[in-house]
């Protein structure tokens, strides 16, 4: 990673302003069910602490313009419950103070007297309206919250908001080490990946992941391709997807995809067995066929087991995968089972020496429903973040800070 980190600033007596994801899900009764993207952030916060610091922690949380009312927006948007848990999760911070206060004067006086060893957590960035829009004024006014600011929220660093790109104009801008871990991984893996690399590209559709598909033909030695995307890839080659989930107007891209990948000599590999039900349901009848036998009204909702067990072989053979997406609607337990062995190959694969990473987003909900998340190399928290590195885009929140 060619950008600087903590490492790189003298922290002793200064104000660290770090952009974190505490974007995380709440229960009925508000609290934090899934307390990840908090402890992701720990080894950052905990360094500045050590090093003489006082941290101004800002987040968003969720889409609080959704909210019907002032009180709906406060009790399913705030970022107190965040507080509450970091509290928690803290014990050697001096005092984790909460303010309801994003900048201005209000925010100013509460980082005022923050001394060294100290944590603040900002409210919902989002509560105002300027941050999505990455307004220079909203940008200066949290610039005048800290000394440093530090960027550890690679979950947003694909977008340009103003906590997350717009406050770094005015003031040093260094790395975290979650984003500095993400960016190693993901970007580092991508420009020198240990062959054979594979590549594992599942979801709904083509159109979501034509440009992650695309950016990696050059490199990767086998695409393996699941989920509803290779219902249009099987139709592209003439085959009677039935009551399948079908891009129609990607049928054609699907076949050039495939034409490029012959001539980059990348061994795109399709599912040659499927299995597939009469509704799109857990209770529906099923069956397991080959992908040129589905009857109609049936429809493919998972990976068949051939499939499982050829996909299963070229992961475990590999040096480098990257996954992102799953095999089918694992969502629904009789459609599990070809993403369920994604997740153990991937996990096999990295017992054989492996640098496996998966790439944020339904692949991550499923390797963590197989408790596998500790088997593989990296574990992405970021889905729209992971999947624009993927697609070789510059993140605006990565762009932004200090060069080594």
């Amino acid at each position: 990673m060619n950008k600087q980190t903590i490492r790189d600033v003298d922290w002793n007596g200064k104000r660290a302003l770090v952009r974190v994801d505490f974007n995380v899900p709440l229960d009925d009764e508000g609290n934090v069910s899934d307390d990840t993207r908090i402890r992701e952030s720990l080894p950052t916060i905990r360094y500045l602490l050590e090093h003489g610091a006082s941290v101004v922690l800002m987040s968003h949380l969720g889409r609080p313009q959704k909210a019907k009312s002032e009180e709906e927006k406060i009790r399913k948007f705030s970022l107190k419950p965040a507080a509450e848990r970091l509290f928690e999760l803290l014990p050697e911070a001096s005092i984790v103070h909460k303010t309801r206060a994003i900048s201005g004067e209000a925010a100013e006086a509460a980082v005022r007297n923050l001394l060294p060893g100290a944590v603040l957590l900002l409210e919902n960035t989002r509560f105002d309206d300027r941050e999505e829009a990455n307004d220079p004024t909203m940008a200066e006014e949290l610039a005048r919250l800290g000394d440093v600011y530090v960027n550890d929220a690679f979950g947003s660093a694909h977008r340009a908001h103003a906590s997350t790109e717009g406050v770094a104009h005015h003031l040093p801008a260094v790395a975290g080490f979650l984003m500095e871990k993400e960016l190693n991984f993901l970007q580092g893996t991508l420009e020198n990946p240990e062959k054979p690399f594979v590549t594992i590209i599942g979801g709904a559709k083509i159109s979501d992941k034509i440009g992650v598909i695309e950016n990696l033909l050059g490199d990767v030695d086998a695409l393996l391709i699941g989920g509803g995307m290779a219902n249009t890839f099987l139709a592209a080659k003439g085959y009677d997807m039935a009551d399948s989930l079908v891009e129609q107007d990607s049928i054609d891209l699907a076949r050039t995809l495939m034409q490029k990948a012959a001539a980059a000599n990348v061994d795109l590999i399709l599912p040659v067995d499927a299995v597939i039900a009469d509704a799109f349901s857990a209770d529906a009848q099923r069956q397991t066929v080959a992908v040129d036998a589905i009857p109609g009204g049936w429809r493919m909702l998972d990976i068949g087991p051939d499939t499982v067990v050829h996909y299963a072989d070229v992961v475990r053979n590999a040096k480098t995968v990257i996954w992102n997406g799953p095999m089918g609607v694992f969502e629904m337990e009789p459609f599990a089972a070809g993403t369920r062995a994604i997740a153990q190959a991937m996990a096999e694969a990295t017992d054989n020496g492996a640098t496996t990473v998966i790439g944020g987003g339904d692949s991550v909900a499923a390797i963590e429903q197989a408790g596998l998340a500790d088997k593989v190399s990296h574990v992405s928290t970021g889905g729209g973040a992971s999947l624009e590195l993927l697609e070789g885009k510059i993140l605006p929140g990565v762009a932004v800070l200090n060069d080594k």
